[in-house]
């Protein structure tokens, strides 16, 4: 899928990856269009959570090309500047299984930080643009407290707000709602649909089948490092045709 203005958001070809003598991708490809959702869905060690990170470049891939808005900014038969890494990161944000939060940090400042060390923002622009994406994110009355006193599920929430903060253009998502528990995936989930209804380019790792089905354009199924298939999220979740994809569905829905 390509955006009919130009090129797509995000586009990855070809991508692989090796741990040793392990094959975890063999050779995935996806074209994310601008404001489209994507959601990558898979049995435990498929790959899914390496071929995200890939496309932030917390992993070097082994081979494959990415392109953000129609621009090269991965061949992984070259060598990659450390500008080019830098650069695609603030422009492809990442949110993790676990929050990563400064403990000594309340929550104001661990939305700050990055703005400041990495746009150069002053105290008082960073200050302010945090304070609105966590009032946003429904943390209003908890900016002064550290991740300590905050629950999974807020945690996490600033976690989101500290990508927002840097004004990314696509953002992934890796299991988020994987280490919170489960009365508290609510506040998680309400948070990325909102981003998705306000046009936000996203792929999401999930778990979340309900989820998926309200906020994912499209469906990708890894199994064994390899897409077995691709396709709208009503189609994948509701009626997928190939019945392993069936039979992973129905278990995490619960059915029989």
């Amino acid at each position: 899928m390509t955006n009919p203005d130009g090129a797509p958001a995000l586009s990855a070809k070809n991508i692989c990856k090796s741990f040793g003598d392990k094959k975890i991708l063999r050779g995935i490809s996806v074209d994310v269009a601008k404001g489209e959702h994507i959601a990558i869905i898979g049995p435990s060690g498929s790959g899914k959570s390496t071929f995200i990170r890939c496309l932030n470049l917390l992993e070097m891939p082994d081979n494959g090309t990415l392109r953000l808005d129609g621009q090269q900014v991965l061949d992984a038969e070259l060598k990659t500047p450390t500008r080019s890494v830098r650069s695609l990161r603030k422009r492809v944000g990442m949110v993790f299984q676990s929050f990563n939060l400064f403990s000594t940090h309340t929550a104001l400042e661990n939305v700050s930080l990055a703005q400041r060390l990495a746009l150069g923002r002053t105290r008082d622009e960073s200050s302010t643009r945090s304070e609105e994406l966590l009032k946003r994110v429904g943390l209003k009355d908890h900016m002064d407290k550290r991740p300590g006193q905050l629950s999974g599920g807020q945690q996490q929430r600033v976690a989101i707000a500290r990508t927002l903060a840097m004004d990314p253009e696509v953002i992934l998502f890796d299991e988020p709602t994987s280490a919170i528990d489960p009365e508290m995936r609510v506040e998680v989930l309400k948070v990325m649909t909102e981003l998705a209804e306000g046009g936000m380019t996203m792929m999401m790792v999930t778990h979340e089948i309900e989820f998926a089905k309200q906020a994912a354009d499209r469906v990708m199924f890894l199994a064994d490092g390899e897409v077995m298939e691709m396709g709208p999220s009503g189609q994948i979740l509701t009626d997928p045709e190939n019945e392993r994809i069936r039979r992973f569905v129905n278990a995490l829905s619960g059915v029989i």
